[in-house]
């Protein structure tokens, strides 16, 4: 029971940290029309881990040209992919960036804010609920 609260806890603990770090971000971040320039496809090789299942499946990870405050154009790479592509070529999206490092930019989109936290969260709470309702339900049998 403890392995699975100390699991939870661990990644709730590492969803808030990530949510912390999204919310830091949009506090501090420029914003800038930007346009989805090209669909970089390619495999989420997670090395001998990964299984031969539908999960093989390519996913789409968008480049987006936006021009920073400074007048300079810029490109980037997003770290989210989907399978469906969550955008066309030539769909325009909001940048935020950093005015320091702009080179670290991201769409302002749900998933590449929210999606890292909600999952380690969401996984949090699951396993550590689970294994906190174990042991509270074991204590009482052991004490009845």
């Amino acid at each position: 029971m403890f392995g699975a609260i100390a699991f939870g806890a661990v990644f709730l603990v590492v969803g808030l940290v990530l949510a912390g770090v999204s919310v830091s971000f949009l506090a501090d971040a420029e914003r800038a029309p930007g346009t989805v320039v090209a669909l970089e496809w390619r495999n989420d090789d997670s090395g001998a881990s990964r299984k031969a299942t539908q999960n093989d499946k390519p996913a789409a990870y968008p480049v987006v040209e936006f021009t920073s405050a400074d007048g300079t154009p810029r490109t980037f790479r997003s770290s989210t992919g989907s399978n469906p592509p969550s955008y066309e070529k030539g769909e325009r999206v909001e940048v935020l960036y950093r005015a320091d490092s702009p080179e670290n930019a991201r769409i302002n989109g749900f998933a590449s804010l929210w999606l890292l936290p909600l999952i380690f969260g969401g996984i949090g709470l699951v396993i550590g609920g689970i294994g906190t309702a174990v042991a509270v339900v074991g204590r009482r049998r052991s004490r009845g």
